[in-house]
């Protein structure tokens, strides 16, 4: 049977448009109009929206909870992690920084320290005590919450040691697969 030639050209070019999407880089596919399912952070420390034990905290040994994300797509090369405090009198009090973890850690044991790390590559930003570990909630008064944000990214950064969470996000633009977070609250006694 001869195919009309109408046809195997409409084919042909259904065809290769199907092989054209496929073949997008990964940085740019984030812009298509595919909708990603969302990422899961969740921590045997504490449950989301429920409140931090103070063993987290300034008021406690300090120690970082323990943390486990999935859900991410398959593409990510990377993650990075940041713990904030939107109700800091500042308006936005950072505790955490953690950039180009590697794809295959998807957990940090509780009392995680870079510094101690025996995996490559990961890169420790500053935080607004001007550490670069973490450092828990210590609200002033009242019931504060903290956002633990994990990304998934398509690229490592170039990225340095001291990294802010502000010059973090500007260079994520356009490298974030999906992302998830952990809501945690904490008011000092």
């Amino acid at each position: 049977m001869k195919i009309p030639p109408t046809l195997f050209y409409l084919s042909k070019r259904a065809v290769c448009g199907f092989i054209f999407v496929l073949s997008i880089p990964v940085r740019y596919q984030n812009h298509l109009p595919i909708t990603l399912k969302a990422m899961e952070i969740k921590s045997n420390s504490f449950q989301n929206e429920e409140f931090i034990p103070s063993k987290y905290t300034c008021d406690g040994m300090d120690f970082s909870p323990q943390l486990e994300w999935s859900g991410f797509p398959i593409s990510t090369m990377c993650f990075a992690l940041i713990c904030n405090d939107p109700d800091a009198p500042s308006g936005n009090w950072i505790h955490w920084v953690v950039a180009n973890i590697p794809a295959a850690i998807q957990h940090f044991d509780e009392n995680y320290k870079i510094a101690e790390s025996s995996a490559k590559g990961i890169i420790a930003g500053i935080n607004d005590f001007k550490l670069y570990e973490y450092h828990g909630p210590c609200p002033p008064g009242g019931i504060h919450h903290y956002y633990f944000r994990i990304y998934a990214l398509d690229a490592l950064l170039d990225v340095k040691k001291g990294v802010t969470s502000g010059e973090l996000m500007k260079m994520m633009q356009g490298h974030v697969l999906s992302e998830g977070s952990l809501i945690g609250k904490y008011s000092r006694k």
